[in-house]
């Protein structure tokens, strides 16, 4: 490692990413896994275009159960 290193030319905050912006990777079960590939093949629909679209009706749901 050497003693001293020049940083004049640094951007602070340069590879910063706010949590917000953060995705974490979401693994599902094999079945659901299964389940939606034939689904996306039948709709023609990407995979994560589907998985939104489900959870945004099952988010829908119970906001109006509860």
């Amino acid at each position: 490692m050497k003693e001293e290193y020049d940083f004049s030319n640094a951007k602070q905050g340069k590879f910063y990413v706010p949590v917000e912006n953060i995705q974490l990777p979401i693994y599902l079960d094999k079945d659901v896994i299964q389940y939606l590939n034939e689904k996306c093949l039948t709709t023609r629909e990407s995979l994560q275009s589907l998985v939104n679209d489900l959870l945004r009706k099952d988010i829908e749901i119970a906001k109006r159960v509860t």
